[in-house]
């Protein structure tokens, strides 16, 4: 699969139209129904390549897209969570400046 091509399980005869928020691959459990014996040959039975890995950023990517920025009638709520992300993000590369700024007691 090079970059900008179907993935090899899409099939338009039986899927119909490409979805870039869809997983075309063989199903597999979801996480929520994992128990906790388990998570181990789940988590292994996981695609590691790279490009399965940016596969799923990108869907995830469009999944939140597709719920909360196209929609006919989007509200505000992509613009805070876009705000909220960057706070923590530039919070946690920070961190390490923002700590030595503590208020200690020198009594």
């Amino acid at each position: 699969m090079g970059i900008g091509d179907y993935p090899a399980e899409y099939n338009a005869k039986v899927h119909g139209p490409y979805d870039p928020a869809r997983f075309y691959g063989k199903p597999d459990t979801p996480f929520g129904q994992v128990r906790l014996g388990e998570i181990g040959s789940w988590l292994a039975r996981r695609n590691k390549h790279p490009s399965a890995i940016a596969g799923a950023f990108s869907r995830a990517w469009w999944r939140w897209q597709h719920k909360y920025v196209q929609p006919k009638r989007a509200g505000i709520a992509p613009f805070f969570q876009l705000v909220t992300g960057a706070m923590v993000f530039f919070y946690v590369i920070n961190y390490a400046k923002l700590s030595k700024h503590k208020n200690y007691k020198y009594h």
